[in-house]
């Protein structure tokens, strides 16, 4: 067996028994690279047909691309897709403009997606974060558990030994079930090649630019690059020094402020 069907592997397990433990269950689509891979792994757990809701959670500020290919691949994978807005928020004003990017994210993501679980009473949602990501990521664990107030206590993670995962949830708990945390940025790019997966076409090259990783338009640079393909993607990334996410907001990338965000119940 080769290092990605291993990868797989690992993640359809985890992915089949969040859904055998948790019936109320939903997966986050931010439309980027990771959660498209997560997207795929879960329609090939469930051959084809993804047994629960896939919500994105719509700040107002994406890329029109990132919209155009959320809309595409809905319709043509047959998802349940459902979006979920702070609409009272945007009615507002809340923006990037308005406030910190903390409170943007924290009103126009975070709550957001407390409302969306608070609506349809989910006990355990899956994301598509992975550990070498960013700092704090590196703390959590696959099955992670959520408080009543939806706040993460990095400091007291359970432990998850051979395979065996902490799925007992209290009353107002839910989890957040991370399938892809021992992907590296490396293989996901691997992977979306040897699956001939879909990708919004802003990772690769145009005019000498692209964005090595997508969010909010304010909140996301693009990067220096000659990228027009996944093989040189993966090539450009075999050699590079800089950051993943270099191109996101600082003031919002920095450890302490995604701690802080993260605690409190951001992706």
């Amino acid at each position: 067996m080769d290092h990605l069907t291993r990868l797989e592997n690992k993640s359809i397990y985890i992915i089949r028994e969040a859904y055998y433990q948790f019936k109320d269950i939903a997966m986050l689509w931010s439309v980027g690279k990771d959660s498209t891979t997560l997207l795929w792994l879960c329609r090939k757990a469930f051959f084809g047909r993804i047994p629960f809701p896939i919500i994105h959670i719509d700040t107002g500020y994406k890329f029109p691309e990132m919209y155009q290919f959320r809309d595409e691949r809905a319709k043509e994978w047959h998802l349940n897709l459902l979006i979920g807005r702070n609409e009272e928020k945007l009615k507002e004003g809340m923006g990037p403009n308005q406030g910190s990017k903390l409170d943007c994210c924290n009103e126009l993501k975070t709550n957001a997606l407390k409302m969306v679980i608070k609506r349809l009473n989910l006990k355990a949602i899956l994301l598509g974060i992975r550990r070498d990501e960013h700092g704090i990521r590196a703390k959590e664990r696959y099955f992670s558990p959520r408080d009543s107030q939806f706040k993460w206590d990095y400091e007291n993670q359970p432990a998850e030994l051979w395979d065996q995962y902490q799925s007992t949830v209290e009353e107002e708990e839910h989890f957040r079930i991370h399938p892809l945390l021992h992907f590296t940025e490396f293989d996901i790019w691997d992977y979306v090649k040897r699956e001939k997966l879909p990708i919004v076409p802003l990772y690769f090259s145009k005019n000498g630019k692209r964005f090595r990783s997508i969010g909010c338009i304010t909140c996301c640079s693009p990067i220096d690059s000659e990228a027009k393909t996944i093989e040189e993607i993966v090539e450009e990334i075999r050699i590079s020094k800089t950051s993943e996410r270099s191109g996101r907001a600082q003031d919002k990338e920095n450890i302490y402020t995604m701690q802080k965000l993260r605690a409190l119940g951001y992706m």
